[in-house]
C-alpha cells in the first residue's frame, strides 16, 4: 500500500472471541471465528441454491444446516490453509500474528482442532440427500488444493471462487434431486463474484505478496483493478440473469438482480486501490451483497413453482 494506510491485522480479540476462556482464544482466531465475513461469504452461494430451486417453503431447515456447515468448514479450511502457509505468514504484515506463526497453537494441536472442525460439518452432511452429500465430499480435493495455488498461478481467487461457491451446488441438488443448466450458470456467476471481492481483498498485500513472490489477481491486473473487478461483477450479474430467465423467462425476474448491481457499483466507484482499511471495507460489504442476492433467488424460486 502507499500514502497514509494502515494494515488490519488478520487475528484481533473482538467481538465474542474476547469473552471466550484464554486458552480457547488461540483456537477461535486459528478457526477466524472472530471475522464472520468468511462464513457468511462460503454461506451465501448455497443458499442462493436452495432459494431458486425454490426450496424456500419446504426445505428452510436446510438453511440452517448450510449455515452451521459454512461456520464449520471455513473454520477447518482456515486452519488447514494456515498450517500450509505458515512460512509465509510469517513474511506478511497483516498475517504475522496469527496464532501458529506466533507460536500460541502448536502444528499438533492444529490438525487436532482441524479434525474436530471437520467432524462437525460431518454432522451437517448427515442431513443431506445422498446426491448433494456426494457433492459436498467432492468439495474436499478443490478444498485441499487452494492454498497452494499462490504459489504456482497468478489467479488463486479463481479457485477460491470454485471453492467458494460449491455449496450452491449441494444446496441446489438437495431441493431437486439433479444437477441442471441454472445451477451451472449460478455457480459460474458465484464464481465471478468471489474473484472480483478477493480481488479487492488481495488489495491489502500486493507490496508484501511482491516481496516474497506470492502471486495474486490483484498483483496481475496492476493498474487495472478497478476495470477488473468491474468485468467480474458484471460476468456475475449476466450469469445470474441468464439462470433467473431460464427458471423464470419475465423482465421483472432480472429485475430482482438489480439491488446486486447497484451495490457492485457502489463497490467498484468508491473503493480506494491504495488504501488498505478502504479495500477490506468493500470486500466485507459483500456480506451485504449476498444477502441482496438471496433475497433475488428466494423471489423468483418462488414464484417459479
Amino acid at each position: 500500500m502507499t500514502g497514509d494506510a494502515v494494515t488490519t491485522p488478520d487475528s484481533e480479540l473482538r467481538g465474542l472471541v474476547r469473552y471466550l476462556p484464554r486458552a480457547a482464544r488461540p483456537f477461535a482466531l486459528l478457526a477466524r471465528f472472530d471475522r464472520p465475513i468468511g462464513w457468511w461469504l462460503l454461506y451465501w452461494p448455497g443458499a442462493w441454491g436452495l432459494l431458486l430451486a425454490g426450496g424456500l417453503r419446504e426445505h428452510w431447515p436446510l438453511l440452517l444446516w448450510l449455515l452451521f456447515g459454512a461456520i464449520a468448514m471455513r473454520g477447518a479450511g482456515c486452519v488447514y490453509n494456515d498450517i500450509v502457509d505458515r512460512d509465509l505468514d510469517a513474511q506478511v504484515e497483516r498475517t504475522r500474528n496469527r496464532p501458529l506463526v506466533s507460536g500460541a497453537v502448536s502444528s499438533k494441536a492444529a490438525w487436532a482442532w482441524l479434525i474436530a472442525l471437520c467432524l462437525i460439518g460431518l454432522i451437517v452432511l448427515l442431513q443431506l440427500p445422498l446426491l448433494a452429500a456426494g457433492i459436498a465430499v467432492g468439495s474436499l480435493a478443490p478444498v485441499a488444493a487452494y492454498p497452494f495455488m499462490k504459489r504456482i498461478t497468478w489467479w488463486p481467487q479463481a479457485w477460491l471462487g470454485i471453492v467458494f461457491s460449491w455449496a450452491l451446488l449441494v444446496g441446489w441438488t438437495a431441493v431437486s434431486g439433479r444437477v441442471e443448466w441454472p445451477m451451472f450458470l449460478l455457480y459460474g456467476g458465484s464464481i465471478a463474484w468471489v474473484i472480483g471481492y478477493d480481488t479487492i481483498y488481495a488489495l491489502q498485500d500486493r507490496e508484501d505478496d511482491a516481496l516474497i513472490g506470492v502471486r495474486s489477481s490483484a498483483r496481475r491486473l496492476g493498474a487495472h483493478v478497478r476495470g477488473g473487478v468491474a468485468g467480474f461483477y458484471t460476468l456475475a450479474v449476466a450469469l445470474w440473469a441468464a439462470a433467473f430467465w431460464m427458471m423464470r423467462p419475465d423482465v421483472f425476474a432480472i429485475l430482482a438482480l438489480v439491488p446486486i448491481a447497484v451495490q457492485f457499483g457502489w463497490q467498484i466507484g468508491t473503493l480506494n486501490l491504495d488504501d488498505g482499511n478502504d479495500a477490506l471495507a468493500k470486500f466485507r460489504s459483500n456480506r451485504f451483497a449476498g444477502l441482496l442476492m438471496a433475497l433475488a433467488c428466494a423471489a423468483v424460486g418462488s414464484a417459479s413453482l
